[in-house]
């Protein structure tokens, strides 16, 4: 897929080739850009490819942009990632599940190649967006996975439009206001939920790796699972303008998607739920609230990983999904 900019269609995460309008004005000004685009694209295009059988495509829906990846054959899936990464995380699951389903992978509101609005980033907005992006496809009902704030979309979107979900995946993280949801918001070791506004955005500029190490670092049961060029990527990302202000968003938005999630809650989810827990991470306290909110819930643990599922123990949790899917 290609991005236009200025007259100029200028590649930036499939290396297809740009055309231009004019000759000779259009190639100088044009190599400019292009030099421009290479700076702010090439940490995202060398560190995670895109995995092959893609198309990477931008999405309007529910008035932003969303930068989505679509390919496979099957099935709809809808893939939903979390804070410290975007779509990309579930590349392994791109490349396993190809023959099986139809998977649609956005950057969430915010996040990666996605538009970054000033607001909307309530979970149930998110989950709307969810919806117009399965209505774009012409996409009736999807199974969904959503890791870390995407399990949280992803419980907005079950329990928001459960005629549009067919199986829901939830993985290591907590369901605001439900179950040990508050608990764990209002834990003192889990400080970066309250971690927003300009005064927060102020200290982790210029040092946002060192933010992201702690929890890449402070969330795995093995920190040197979490690949290198993995963190560079999604810091590229991150420190793009605006983006960590929609990441801390994410976070401001949380006492509000508790208040909504205890009126969804209301409503037990009909479809067939899995609660996939790290063991070193959410283990099975993740089912527990689950089994609270929904008619049919199936616990799984992975042994010896960490928060980071798809870095630590990509094969045992890619087993899981395709067990459950």
């Amino acid at each position: 897929m290609i991005y236009a900019i200025v007259g100029a269609k200028i590649p930036y995460e499939d290396g297809k080739e740009f055309f231009l309008e004019r000759p000779l004005r259009a190639i100088m000004r044009t190599f400019a850009l292009l030099i421009l685009a290479l700076t702010l694209y090439a940490p995202t295009a060398i560190a995670i490819p895109v995995p092959e059988g893609f198309k990477q495509e931008r999405v309007e829906v529910n008035g932003i942009h969303l930068n989505v990846y679509r390919g496979g054959h099957g099935e709809p899936l809808l893939l939903l990632h979390g804070f410290a990464q975007s779509a990309l995380m579930w590349a392994p699951v791109m490349k396993e599940f190809q023959k099986r389903f139809d998977m649609i992978v956005p950057d969430l509101r915010g996040a990666g190649l996605s538009d970054v609005p000033d607001s909307g980033y309530e979970k149930v907005t998110m989950a709307v967006d969810m919806a117009a992006l399965l209505d774009h496809y012409k996409i009736a009902k999807a199974r969904v996975v959503g890791h870390d704030i995407g399990l949280m979309v992803a419980y907005a979107l079950a329990a928001s439009f459960p005629d549009r979900v067919e199986r829901l995946v939830v993985m290591d993280a907590f369901v605001p206001g439900i179950g040990t949801g508050e608990a764990i918001y209002n834990s003192p070791d889990i400080w970066h939920f309250r971690f927003h506004g300009p005064y927060a955005e102020q200290l982790v500029k210029g040092r946002e790796r060192i933010f992201f190490d702690s929890l890449w670092e402070g969330f795995s049961a093995n920190p040197h699972t979490f690949p290198e060029e993995h963190k560079k990527y999604y810091l590229a990302q991150y420190t793009r303008a605006g983006h960590m202000h929609a990441g801390f968003a994410w976070f401001k938005a949380l006492p509000q998607d508790a208040l909504d999630n205890q009126k969804l809650a209301r409503s037990p989810l009909p479809m067939p739920v899995l609660a996939l827990g790290g063991e070193k991470s959410m283990g099975p306290s993740l089912a527990l609230t689950m089994k609270g909110v929904s008619r049919s819930v199936k616990e799984r643990v992975v042994h010896d990983c960490g928060h980071w599922m798809l870095e630590e123990c990509p094969a045992e949790t890619i087993a899981a999904l395709a067990d459950f899917l």
